[in-house]
């Protein structure tokens, strides 16, 4: 569904991203781990086209988007929750998931799934996001990214600051998405339960480039939970 191959991206003078190259399946979970700072986030960024990259190719279902912008990268079928969730907090949740279309034409309607997946929107149409909690604005920033159906969603950290009855909640949309609907999942993680969890493949970076990748079930054996630590 979605391959990479031998990505770079510089900052500046700095080096961030070296060389990294994967694939991923359709209807799979991809677990990406690490210490802060190794890139992960920018990885995701590189991929969503929020920041250019130096070297190396991203095909999607076939297709080169590499020189697309984010706005032609939605329409070819990638989804993206940043990190900090970025939702509008003057909009309502209906304003809100109505931005998620803005790439697509004009009478394209929400999906009624979107509902179904995260109940909590439903009953919460009208209210402004910025009055949401942590974790009803989590839910609503995915449901913003799946607005136009994608084939690849990207999540980066949707753990963080969240409750943990919501985040059991997001992990059950996630694995819904992923081994019900064949969506490819991206899920930059930090929680390391969370993540083994999910995983169907992982990949583990350090210093921009990846050092270890395997099976989800086979993270525990490959001892990624003491690299971490490292």
């Amino acid at each position: 569904m979605l391959k990479v191959d031998d990505l770079h991206q510089h900052y500046g003078g700095s080096h961030i991203l070296r060389g990294l190259s994967f694939a991923l399946q359709p209807g799979e979970i991809t677990v990406i781990l690490g210490r802060n700072g190794v890139g992960k986030t920018t990885l995701l960024k590189s991929l969503m086209g929020v920041v250019t990259t130096s070297r190396g190719s991203i095909t999607l279902a076939g297709s080169d988007i590499t020189k697309l912008r984010s706005h032609q990268r939605v329409r070819a079928g990638l989804g993206y929750v940043p990190q900090g969730r970025e939702i509008f907090g003057r909009l309502t949740v209906m304003e809100n998931l109505q931005m998620g279309l803005a790439s697509q034409p004009a009478s394209t309607p929400l999906p009624p799934e979107l509902f179904q997946l995260f109940p909590v929107l439903d009953q919460m149409r009208g209210r402004r996001g910025g009055d949401l909690s942590g974790g009803q604005q989590q839910q609503l920033a995915i449901a913003r990214a799946l607005a136009p159906g994608p084939k690849v969603l990207l999540l980066d950290e949707p753990t963080e600051g969240i409750q943990p009855n919501v985040i059991q909640d997001i992990g059950r949309v996630i694995k819904h998405l992923a081994h019900d609907k064949g969506l490819s999942v991206v899920l930059v993680e930090q929680f390391y339960d969370f993540a083994a969890e999910l995983a169907d493949q992982y990949l583990l970076m350090q210093r921009g480039e990846i050092v270890m990748c395997g099976r989800g079930k086979d993270m525990a054996a490959d001892g990624v939970r003491e690299r971490l630590a490292i």
